[in-house]
């Protein structure tokens, strides 16, 4: 209802369960498919990871009342273009959809925060620096840094002193250097591959 309430989103489907969510996607073609996590069946977890695997594929927004740290991690790991909670006010909720829409990845910064402190309890489980980690220029492996810890395009531009459009042509740099799909991948990698050292500002 919030979302169909919205002038320039439409609703056009709504299943129970992993299982219709991928006859559905692939039925209906969806931009943007907002995903549960807990449902009988296939959970959403699985149905984001088959999903995603096409070029083509819509984004997943991953939107649940669970935010366990793994279920966070699981999620981005899965392919999820954002992960919000249930408790998310209406407005945030169809922003989020068009933010995903467009391209862009979204977490809610308490999201990020809990990540950050998951990553703090353990040592990454990454096997060393990715393909294209070394082609980064240092301006660009720093945006990635800050990515990582949770910032937007915005406070990236103010803490660096550059504007935005800078800051989109960089992230675009990396995730292209890098082969990553949005800026959620950019954020699992940085931690894996120890780029970002957590609880070290």
């Amino acid at each position: 209802m919030i979302l169909d309430a919205q002038p320039d989103i439409e609703v056009v489907g709504d299943v129970e369960d992993g299982n219709q969510a991928l006859l559905a996607a692939a039925d209906l073609r969806p931009d943007v498919i907002l995903m549960d996590i807990r449902m009988p069946g296939m959970d959403g977890l699985e149905a984001t990871r088959r999903i995603v695997v096409n070029e083509a594929a819509p984004r997943v927004l991953v939107l649940t009342t669970f935010d366990m740290n793994e279920y966070v991690y699981e999620a981005m790991k899965s392919g999820a273009s954002g992960f919000l909670l249930k408790d998310v006010r209406p407005e945030q909720l169809a922003d989020a959809v068009r933010t995903v829409a467009r391209g862009d990845a979204l977490l809610a910064p308490v999201i990020t925060r809990r990540l950050i402190e998951e990553f703090v309890r353990r040592p990454p489980p990454g096997a060393g620096p990715p393909a294209g980690l070394e082609t980064l220029t240092d301006r660009e492996a720093e945006v990635l840094r800050l990515i990582a810890r949770g910032l937007s395009n915005e406070e990236i531009g103010k803490q660096l002193f550059v504007s935005v459009a800078t800051v989109k042509t960089h992230v675009t740099h990396i995730l292209t250097k890098l082969d990553l799909r949005d800026r959620v991948q950019a954020v699992v990698l940085a931690y894996e591959c120890g780029l970002v050292q957590p609880g070290v500002e």
